[in-house]
């Protein structure tokens, strides 16, 4: 599923289409996690203007409306020529032109959304919101998320920290890869009771979250199975994973076997040395 540094890197990606006009919507397959809109024809005409991301969803601001979109577990979104042949679950298609609405000389360029499971969505925003956004907690890129803050929300919570870390409501964004990396560097075992953490663990699991997550986006995220950004370009964070789908193989660092086990249904690699279950 694309996390944060993969949905930061295919906004960047779209980044050529602004300033570019919508000139012709067309949905084939309306079934998404819930229904792509009806009118969403009413783009047509429509440029634009600004590219944002909040959590894992891309905000797409045009001259009047905006839209929410999703990933979900397998999307992605592909700028084609419109020559190029349509693939099996390409399910909305978005035809720009770089010229003025009605100047058929302008260059003609398709955003093409991709999701053989369907899990993702395109919503429209209201007043520049949505439900889906109001009961998120910070960024963790931002200045309010840092280890006081964390701390607060991690102030008597019994739940394992790597639940915890993974809660869209106490931060977003810290998917199963980059909370499974953030708690190896740390040496922190990830089903340790999240208000166990002492103020310099949370401190440098802040530093760490931070750290990862940066290094994620300037390496393109990760590409495990078919992701890739809307340049069609794969990431590369994958390459320097030291615990997330390495269970069975030796830590780098004291060449003890890795383990796994099951937290919040997600697969949870850690070194028994190194993370000691206190």
């Amino acid at each position: 599923m694309p996390e944060l540094p993969e949905v930061e890197t295919t906004k960047t990606s779209l980044q050529p289409l602004l300033g570019q006009t919508v000139t012709a919507v067309q949905v084939y397959q309306s079934s998404l996690r819930w229904p792509v809109p009806d009118n969403l024809s009413t783009l047509t005409g429509q440029k634009l203007l600004k590219l944002e991301r909040r959590a894992k969803y891309i905000l797409a601001h045009f001259d009047r409306d905006a839209l929410l979109l999703h990933l979900g577990m397998s999307g992605s979104f592909s700028i084609c020529s419109r020559d190029d042949e349509l693939r099996k679950h390409d399910h909305v298609v978005l035809q720009f032109s770089d010229r003025q609405f009605g100047d058929n000389e302008g260059q003609i360029t398709e955003l093409r959304y991709h999701d053989p499971r369907r899990f993702g969505c395109m919503l429209w925003l209201e007043n520049g919101t949505h439900t889906l956004l109001s009961k998120l907690g910070p960024e963790p890129l931002d200045s309010d998320f840092d280890a006081r803050y964390l701390a607060s929300k991690l102030k008597g919570k019994s739940t394992a920290i790597k639940v915890a870390i993974m809660d869209n409501a106490v931060v977003v964004g810290v998917g199963n890869i980059y909370a499974t990396e953030s708690l190896f560097n740390t040496g922190i075992h990830p089903a340790r009771p999240a208000c166990s953490l002492t103020e310099q663990e949370i401190e440098k699991l802040v530093v760490e979250i931070k750290r990862i997550l940066k290094q994620a986006i300037d390496l393109g995220g990760s590409t495990l199975r078919d992701y890739t950004n809307a340049m069609g370009e794969n990431g590369y964070f994958q390459q320097t994973l030291l615990a997330y789908g390495r269970a069975g193989e030796m830590c780098v660092n004291c060449e003890t076997v890795l383990e796994n086990l099951k937290l919040g249904q997600r697969a949870s690699v850690f070194c028994p040395q190194c993370q000691p279950l206190k």
